[in-house]
């Protein structure tokens, strides 16, 4: 439960005194800290955000219409047009395929048309202080405040999503240290500004320091054969592209699958939804953003800009998605059956995943470890 805002704000200005005592500690001097105090603020709409991620609450089908709508798709192409010898030069620059980069930025910010006007070192220090991954927050907290202290941007210009994820790829302060580059040599990184030039470059070099490979894909759909045995399915399983056909995994257009190295099947919505495929860049994809349903999206639009077509296969209209609480709760009951999800954060993560194939199999239930409502309607009847 989100607490209401003077709890938030009481309870946040003793974690604030803890924290800078940490920042100096970690070589933020006194003077970055007395700059950016009045933006060290508790926000309780950043919280009431990270508990309602569109990643971990729709169906995939419903995700993909979302994030993949028909005029992002022509508004994809239309940007590679605008902005074709650029993306081409950052291309082969970094040696990661153009129209990845292209989806990522329409994912992210829309094509830059939305980088986001929350405070960055408002939005952190919130999720730090008691925020999901708290720890995490609190270290790119420190990030933010060391790219300050270093002059690359003044505090008031630090603007981002409600997660801390700022300009045109939506970086993290970490990932900004790491991976942002300046690639039209005016001597700035500069993600933020309407230039998308150092910011579609960094989104280029920070998939290709994760490991891209060119010319390849990231995930395909797949059909799957009516004995096929569920409890393969999850980026924990690999195989070669010929064991899952011998299996009767078959691409879902009816084309052959070329042999891209070991993959996985992954069923985002369960056994009644769309299944894929997924390669090596599918995991580069996820040190972007974590949730499955992200990678996918990534890649469907990447495809959808190229001229791919859309899903063949849909998910069920009555399929239950639960939200935070309800998978909070799934896990609690999980955990008490014996199939432990070390933890209940109430996100679905492989541990969650895992241990819902072990009771879905003890079950006799199709062991897809998708989560839906009607899984915890039947723990609830086991557990109490």
């Amino acid at each position: 439960m989100v607490r209401n805002s003077a709890e938030l704000e009481q309870d946040f200005n003793v974690w604030r005194s803890s924290f800078e005592e940490r920042a100096a500690e970690a070589g933020i001097s006194p003077r970055t800290l007395k700059l950016c105090g009045g933006y060290l603020q508790a926000d309780p709409r950043v919280l009431e955000k990270q508990s309602a991620q569109a990643e971990f609450t729709l169906t995939i089908c419903d995700y993909l219409e979302r994030a993949v709508p028909e005029a992002r798709v022509r508004k994809g192409r239309a940007r590679f047009k605008a902005h074709r010898d650029l993306l081409n030069d950052i291309a082969t620059t970094y040696k990661v395929d153009v129209q990845v980069i292209v989806a990522i930025w329409g994912i992210e910010t829309n094509y830059g048309q939305t980088r986001g006007d929350w405070s960055v070192l408002s939005a952190l220090a919130t999720l730090a202080h008691s925020g999901h991954r708290s720890d995490f927050f609190e270290a790119e907290l420190i990030a933010a405040l060391q790219i300050i202290e270093s002059g690359d941007i003044a505090p008031s210009a630090m603007k981002g999503s409600w997660a801390g994820a700022m300009g045109h790829g939506q970086f993290m302060p970490s990932s900004f240290q790491k991976y942002a580059v300046d690639h039209d040599g005016d001597g700035r990184r500069d993600i933020w500004g309407t230039d998308p030039t150092d910011g579609l470059a960094s989104i280029a070099n920070y998939l290709a320091q994760h490991g891209w490979k060119v010319s390849r894909p990231c995930r395909i759909e797949v059909a799957l054969p009516a004995d096929f045995d569920f409890a393969l399915t999850g980026r924990a399983t690999t195989r070669t592209v010929g064991d899952w056909t011998a299996m009767g995994v078959v691409a879902a257009d009816g084309a052959p699958i070329p042999d891209y190295g070991r993959c996985s099947v992954i069923v985002p919505s369960g056994a009644t939804g769309p299944a894929f495929m997924t390669f090596e860049n599918f995991n580069v994809l996820l040190t972007y953003n974590r949730a499955e349903a992200y990678g996918i999206a990534s890649g469907y639009l990447a495809e959808r800009v190229q001229g791919g077509k859309r899903l063949k296969r849909q998910c069920p209209k009555d399929l239950v998605v639960l939200g935070r609480e309800g998978m909070r709760e799934l896990q609690e009951r999980l955990t008490a059956l014996g199939f432990d999800t070390l933890g209940a954060d109430g996100f679905s993560g492989p541990n969650t995943q895992s241990a819902l194939r072990a009771y879905q199999t003890r079950s006799k239930l199709v062991p897809d470890g998708f989560a839906s409502g009607e899984v915890l309607d039947r723990l609830r009847s086991k557990t109490g």
